[in-house]
């Protein structure tokens, strides 16, 4: 018989194909192309910092004009390893040339558009030929010059891609064998569900390219705007793709990105063998998005959010208290969070006692037990639902309020059971003592 009573008993999963999967950020690329969003060269280089904390393994980046090429320099002064810092071009010589300017650069991506809205509308080209070579001949120049590459296939998901893009891969891994393809789910039209057919199958695509083509290198970049994101950059490395490019809370233009810190969670918690990533930074990594970019993180996004360590349901706090493997899917302190104990209208009396007794430990710095059964307890209690009951209240209680009711109810009445202190004196534990029952 399995028993799961703690996170340690719960079983890993396991990449079917074994294979070790990688991130590349996109946050200092993509995520600033977010409306109302600018990244400074500072904004950028602490961006930077938190990657390394994480471990990320590659992020890319612009260098079409200074300021973008000054903040690259400055990464490049730290000296990490991780994240190995790339570049982005169009599919043209000239933006190549960009690339071959900063000293440091060796691998870019290349952007192919291979739907035909993409380029009849966007392009402007006369057709599929047309960008074909174009493509090739940016992708060959680029390895002439000695730079690894990636071929962004953009807008894969709304493309032909078994009359026009694989046949066009094959032709890239003749240039570059090592070169990551880059599967673009551009307005997130990908599924991820196994039996989807072309063009939209996420799966599909990525088994197409490992098996019929032997491509060595699948790099899966979604965009969210169905909300499928982070879901088909799992299921790409699911089927197969060993990287997948990402943005730190998924900022990106309109719905954003596959989310970073969903997709480090889950490897790091849910999958065997992954330990290389740390997972503690990414609290603080969204607090300095907030206050730095004014980005507005919902207080339950998943993984930072305010409110995923947060308990006021009766029932769930008191679980929680018992065992926080009862409602918490995972430790606070895996993503640095911290665990928030809310006293409101669902609030039961253990949360109170709870809440009661680290008001009292921090006011007077001593160690304090308060029995459930104190009757001050219920007093408290039943003062703040009449918050609700009769004033129609519709936010928690602050702790300055708590603080108010533990002074009125608590703080002048004596703190330990000489009994249980011995002599008469203050030691550092004690119960306190409840008042003496009222007189009707």
């Amino acid at each position: 018989m399995k028993i799961y009573e703690s996170y340690e008993d719960l079983p890993k999963l396991k990449l079917p194909y074994g294979n070790e999967v990688f991130i590349s950020d996109s946050t200092i690329r993509d995520g600033s192309q977010m409306p109302g969003i600018v990244l400074s060269r500072e904004h950028k280089i602490q961006i930077y910092e938190y990657l390394h904390e994480i471990g990320i393994e590659k992020l890319e980046a612009f260098v079409f004009n200074k300021r973008d090429r000054d903040a690259v320099e400055l990464m490049f002064d730290r000296g990490y390893e991780c994240p190995e810092i790339t570049g982005w071009a169009r599919a043209s010589r000239a933006d190549i040339d960009k690339i071959l300017e900063v000293d440091g650069l060796e691998e870019t991506g290349i952007l192919m558009s291979v739907s035909d809205t993409h380029i009849h509308s966007k392009m402007r080209l006369s057709g599929r030929e047309e960008a074909e070579e174009k493509y090739l001949d940016a992708l060959q120049y680029a390895v002439d010059h000695g730079l690894r590459t990636r071929a962004h296939l953009e807008d894969m998901t709304r493309a032909d891609n078994y009359g026009f893009v694989f046949p066009l891969v094959k032709k890239i891994m003749e240039i570059d064998p090592d070169c990551i393809i880059r599967v673009c789910d551009t307005v997130g039209y990908g599924m991820p569900f196994m039996n989807i057919e072309e063009p939209y199958g996420i799966p599909k695509i990525i088994q197409h390219l490992k098996k019929e083509i032997g491509v060595k290198n699948i790099e899966t970049h979604i965009h969210d705007d169905y909300g499928f994101g982070s879901s088909s950059s799992i299921a790409g490395f699911w089927h197969g793709a060993n990287w997948t490019s990402v943005t730190f809370l998924g900022i990106g233009e309109r719905a954003g990105n596959s989310e970073m810190e969903k997709i480090l969670l889950f490897l790091a918690d849910r999958v065997e063998g992954f330990d290389k990533y740390n997972l503690e930074p990414v609290t603080r990594f969204a607090e300095f998005m907030e206050k730095e970019l004014g980005l507005r993180v919902p207080r339950n996004k998943a993984v930072v959010g305010k409110n995923i360590f947060a308990h006021e349901s009766g029932i769930h706090a008191a679980g929680v208290l018992k065992n926080p493997f009862n409602y918490e899917p995972y430790p606070p302190e895996l993503v640095g969070g911290t665990r928030l104990l809310l006293i409101g209208d669902s609030s039961g009396l253990e949360v109170i006692r709870y809440k009661v007794q680290e008001t009292l430990n921090n006011l007077l710095d001593v160690e304090t037990i308060v029995e459930k059964d104190d009757k001050r307890l219920l007093k408290i209690q039943r003062e703040i639902q009449k918050l609700y009951d009769k004033e129609e209240r519709v936010s928690c209680i602050s702790d300055e309020e708590l603080l108010a009711y533990v002074e009125k109810y608590f703080l002048y009445q004596p703190i330990c059971d000489p009994v249980r202190t011995g002599g008469g004196k203050l030691k550092n534990k004690g119960r306190i003592q409840e008042f003496a029952e009222e007189k009707e």
